[in-house]
């Protein structure tokens, strides 16, 4: 390509909001390739196939931006002015613009204002025509009349009406006070285990609702206030069969496997129901199912279907509940179209790329599902729902409430995708870059949110999924936070080191997740962690979104001390699902992983050790000098015991513990990018919940934590007194 050309696609590419060049974990400047461009500029809906269409795709795209006299979301931050950027034909530029703001309860100001201040920024001609860009200032005063929320901005230029959505955010997120909290002290703290990990001499072989209702309780008496999982969304357990917790079926829609049958209660009036779980078949199958040390979601799936299959059944048959249970279904039409969706995948047995044209294109008939299978689905998600929001009123109860993590995506063969296609780019998966540790890069399968898609839609969709998720969470964790500002997409057909940067309009979504924590009382954390440009991490600060701070990402060669203090304003934790537990860290199991997994060579894994080990050492003279660590050359216990006690001693508002840490577990959850290879999303833990709750190093550790929560001195901190605070 010539030099003319290049620059042309890096225009079109930019009106896209593709990033032409990114900075890579080393500072250095990539350039994307021209095949990644070219693809990704496909994936989002420019008109070209080759780069000899480049030129007329680069004024077809400008003359429709030039066109568009308004975006179709602006945003006014509580407090200050809104500025409005307006397109017009320059003969336009000095005609009177009205501005009327209609409420999203309907009503309307009640007069029209005129904007004000309005400021010449750019002009261009297009296809022939002179165009001007204007800044237009609304006046905060007439903003300070309105309420929060998401309103109807309509400018009218000689007689011609444009509309956006206005959100009028505070313009930081929801944050608990002290008066809000359960117990004064430094902050709070709670456990992280992935549900399908816990079991118990109860459950069916993995962690359902009930288990994680007992393990609330058991975290509550040692006074911890939160209880931290993995997401709780559907999944497909059937075909196309992933159990993957980050690759949801929606993520409007709870996950039925999580269901504890014993606690429906119309199981006391449905005899079928009764005998199929005392059954000897069903008991057999159950113990099975809980010795095993990997959860088999399709055998346990099955065999929890055909309780609530016979539960659904007596809805139709008199049941005391049918009414109440009829009037759910009635008041969640999308409710409805999920169910109907999930039958008719059963009856095709694919995925939806692969169904007949109508039912394919959106429009199921009663011909393509059983009757059956649909009200299933309805009922398995109304007792889904009465049991997640059980959680959510017990977890309110005993501590900081319910925490709930929001995945970066969904499956691309899911519900959402195929409901709200125009809101995802199909052609292509987010992913990320190549990185010291994931040398090839990651590719992660999931359709991306098209940035211009769910913009056009006035983010509907992202306020439906944030509202499923708040009206329950006091505390959502938003994965990959920096997918709010940008994401590495990889177009169909290319791998992973040709994707590209694709942004977002990110105080766009930082208004939408402000104005529902307020509406909700849900506290956002948001994962920030492994290469995230700085301006990622200045916006959390400004909206007052809890960044994350993990010691196994802290410690770096370079870092003096070896940790920094925690900011007041994260969430803090040894490590995460993603990440080896404690035990392999400090043994190195995980370089063992990425050596086997070709991701480094011999010499490279030797280097690391050596730095592994040296890490370890400053951490452990850290903690020394902080009076939590005594002894020379510690092992993986004490320094796990000191690390926690110096968390559990900082200004975090929470601190998160890693269950399987505390016995020294050395298997991780997940090791991303392995895909088949490693067991990812199906090991449970090495004990049972019973077990666990009653082991001596698990309670000590977490009634120390406890302690430092509350500010009270421990260890060699106690004596030196004032000296080590």
């Amino acid at each position: 390509m010539t030099a003319t050309s290049t620059a042309r696609l890096h225009s079109l590419a930019r009106l896209y909001d593709i990033q032409p060049t990114y900075v890579d974990v080393t500072g250095a400047r990539r350039q994307a390739s021209t095949e990644g461009l070219l693809g990704m500029l496909r994936s989002l809906g420019a008109s070209l196939e080759t780069t000899a269409e480049i030129a007329s795709a680069l004024r077809e795209r400008r003359q429709q931006l030039w066109q568009e006299p308004t975006g179709p979301v602006l945003v006014a931050w509580q407090g200050q002015p809104a500025v409005l950027e307006v397109r017009l034909p320059a003969d336009q530029a000095d005609r009177p613009i009205d501005c009327t703001i209609r409420l999203e309860t309907g009503q309307e100001l009640t007069a029209p204002f005129r904007g004000s201040r309005r400021k010449t920024l750019e002009r261009a001609r297009v296809e022939g025509r002179e165009y001007v860009s204007q800044r237009v200032e609304l006046p905060a005063n007439r903003l300070h009349e309105l309420p929060v929320g998401y309103h109807e901005l309509t400018i009218e230029i000689e007689g011609r009406s444009h509309g956006s959505l206005l959100v009028l955010a505070p313009v930081k997120a929801y944050r608990p006070t002290g008066n809000d909290r359960a117990r004064k002290s430094t902050g709070t703290w709670g456990v992280f285990l992935p549900l399908y990990a816990l079991h118990s001499a109860t459950s069916w072989g993995a962690g359902d609702f009930g288990d994680l209702h007992k393990l609330m309780d058991w975290t509550a008496r040692l006074g911890g206030g939160v209880v931290a999982t993995l997401p709780l969304l559907a999944t497909f357990l059937d075909q196309p069969y992933d159990p993957s917790p980050y690759a949801p079926v929606s993520r409007l829609f709870w996950n039925e496997f999580y269901v504890d049958p014993a606690a429906i209660p119309d199981l006391r009036h449905c005899v079928p129901a009764q005998q199929a779980i005392g059954s000897p078949r069903v008991k057999e199958a159950c113990a099975a199912l809980r010795s095993a040390s990997l959860v088999d979601y399709a055998r346990q799936m099955a065999l929890k279907r055909e309780v609530l299959e016979h539960l659904a059944a007596s809805m139709g048959q008199g049941a005391p509940r049918a009414e109440e249970f009829r009037r759910y279904v009635q008041s969640h039409p999308v409710l409805q179209d999920y169910a109907r969706f999930r039958a008719a995948g059963e009856r095709f047995r694919a995925g939806w790329g692969q169904w007949p044209a109508g039912p394919r294109d959106g429009v199921i008939g009663d011909d393509d599902l059983d009757q059956a299978a649909l009200n299933y689905h309805l009922y398995a998600q109304w007792v889904a729902h009465e049991q997640v929001s059980s959680l959510a009123e017990q977890a309110s109860r005993a501590g900081e409430g319910l925490y709930l993590d929001l995945p970066l995506g969904v499956h691309r063969q899911g519900y959402d995708v195929w409901r709200e296609r125009a809101s995802f780019v199909l052609a292509a998966s987010g992913g990320a870059p190549p990185d010291s540790v994931f040398t090839k890069g990651q590719d992660w399968g999931f359709a991306p949110l098209h940035p211009q898609g769910i913009r056009r839609s006035r983010y509907r969709y992202v306020i439906e999924y944030l509202r499923h998720h708040m009206s329950l969470a006091k505390v959502l964790r938003v994965d990959h936070v920096m997918g709010l500002h940008r994401l590495y997409m990889i177009p169909r057909g290319l791998d992973a080191t040709q994707g590209v940067y694709v942004r977002y309009r990110a105080e766009e979504l930082y208004a939408i997740l402000s104005v529902e924590s307020h509406r909700h009382g849900t506290w956002l954390v948001g994962e920030n962690l492994g290469t995230v440009p700085g301006h990622v991490n200045a916006s959390l600060a400004r909206h007052e979104v809890h960044a994350m701070y993990v010691v196994q990402y802290e410690m770096t060669p370079k870092a003096r001390p070896i940790l920094r203090e925690v900011p007041r304003q994260s969430v803090a934790s040894m490590n995460t699902h993603d990440m080896p537990p404690f035990a392999a860290y400090c043994r190195g199991l995980d370089l063992d992983d990425r050596l086997a997994m070709g991701l480094m060579n011999q010499s490279e894994a030797d280097e690391e050790r050596r730095i592994r080990g040296t890490l370890l050492q400053k951490l452990a003279a850290l903690l020394r000098r902080k009076g939590f660590l005594t002894g020379e050359n510690p092992g993986a216990a004490a320094l796990l015991r000191g690390c926690l006690a110096l968390l559990g001693a900082s200004r975090s508002p929470l601190v998160l513990i890693n269950l399987e840490d505390l016995w020294l577990e050395a298997e991780p959850q997940n090791v991303p990018d392995s895909k088949e290879s490693r067991p990812n999303w199906a090991r449970k833990t090495a004990h049972g919940l019973e077990a666990f709750s009653a082991l001596p190093q698990v309670t000590d550790i977490l009634r120390l934590v406890d302690r430092t929560r509350r500010g009270a001195p421990t260890g060699r901190r106690m004596a030196r007194g004032k000296r080590h605070r």
